[in-house]
């Protein structure tokens, strides 16, 4: 019998769930063109190994490239630093020249300054009258003589001469050293320029050997991925064509209510292939429903008997109640009759009584002598 008027469990309901979401999965990989090939995609693979095959060509192309242009760099770099070496050696060298033949100690002005046997020679021993340390005190030498004056102005005008000729031939070397490194500064600048030149026009022949070689490869890969797009649609196509097939020849769109039979529980269904009750099932379920109404039917008369009974009782109980009511209400007049008598007897005798009193027992009245005397003997 099925019991349609209780409250579903709670656990069947999850577990009803987690099949239905477990199945939802299932259609959405069986659905998925993508993910539902069986087996391994030769041609995908090879198609992907010829990818790679062709990246990696293409990455060796690159660094053979950069590798090119390293070397060149490097051998470009290695004849400037030999340059610029034989450049500074031969600079050196011409400095020291220089030193060696026109700057030697001899020959410098500060060189009395710096002779080490000046002390040894500051005061030598007498020579002869034109002596310069014979002083006065010697009787050698006189104030106003000059005996070797015209020695002196010759040796002065020589020494000028001398100084002039050397201060020009120093502006002499100066003025050639520079025209000289002037000329090694326009040969290196001419030498560099024309390296450069070199180099752009390597550089810009690997360049366009490199777009040339990118461009192929960017051909082949759009020729490649063309082909591969072709076998994809294809390939879809023909998934779409055995999904239709498969859907018209299966059970999921057919009324076979076997398919929703549980394997193990014969008396439960599968909620995700069922295709609705039959009409046995619906017959008994009926007659199950028109059983529980009658029943329903048979029990809301009982409870209309019984409040009926209940009202009818509730009714008699009223009515006793109202009698009860009454009787007490007329208790109560009674008992208020004869309370009322009782105190009309008692206002009577009370009246008497205080009639007595005044006429009889209080008639004689006090004086005012009865009063002193009273006082009198109480003091």
């Amino acid at each position: 019998m099925y019991k349609v008027d209780l409250s579903p469990d709670p656990k069947e309901e999850a577990a009803i769930e987690a099949r239905r979401n477990r199945e939802k999965e299932r259609q959405s990989r069986f659905f998925n063109v993508r993910t539902r090939v069986m087996g391994v995609d030769v041609k995908a693979l090879n198609s992907q190994v010829e990818e790679r095959k062709l990246r990696e060509a293409t990455e060796q192309s690159k660094e053979a490239a950069y590798g090119t242009y390293q070397e060149q760099y490097d051998l470009v770099a290695q004849m400037l630093e030999k340059e610029q070496a034989e450049r500074t050696r031969r600079l050196a060298k011409k400095v020291q020249e220089f030193r060696e033949q026109k700057q030697q100690l001899k020959n410098r002005r500060e060189f009395d300054l710096w002779d080490p046997g000046r002390l040894w020679m500051e005061f030598p021993a007498h020579l002869g009258h034109s002596d310069p340390p014979c002083g006065p005190a010697s009787l050698q030498c006189f104030a106003g003589e000059d005996l070797e004056r015209a020695t002196c102005l010759k040796m002065q005008q020589e020494q000028f001469r001398y100084s002039l000729e050397r201060q020009l031939q120093e502006q002499q070397q100066v003025k050639a050293e520079e025209k000289c490194a002037d000329m090694l500064n326009d040969q290196l600048r001419l030498a560099v320029d024309m390296r450069a030149a070199q180099l752009a026009k390597l550089e810009e022949s690997c360049r366009v050997a490199m777009m040339s070689a990118m461009a192929n490869a960017n051909k082949a890969q759009a020729a490649e991925l063309a082909e591969q797009q072709r076998r994809e649609r294809q390939r879809e196509q023909e998934a779409n064509l055995m999904e239709i097939q498969n859907q018209i020849t299966s059970d999921l769109l057919t009324e076979n209510p076997q398919v929703a039979q549980h394997p193990v529980a014969p008396h439960r269904v599968l909620p995700y292939c069922w295709k609705g009750m039959t009409p046995e099932q619906r017959a008994a379920i009926r007659k199950v429903q028109e059983v529980q109404r009658h029943e329903k039917e048979a029990q809301r008369q009982t409870d209309k008997a019984l409040d009926a009974e209940w009202e009818s009782q509730a009714l008699h109980l009223a009515q006793a109640a109202m009698e009860l009511e009454e009787q007490e209400r007329e208790l109560c007049a009674e008992f208020r009759r004869g309370l009322g008598s009782f105190n009309q007897q008692l206002a009577k005798e009370q009246k008497a009584q205080q009639n007595y009193l005044n006429s009889i027992i209080y008639t004689n009245q006090p004086a005012a002598q009865y009063h002193l005397q009273f006082n009198t003997s109480s003091r």
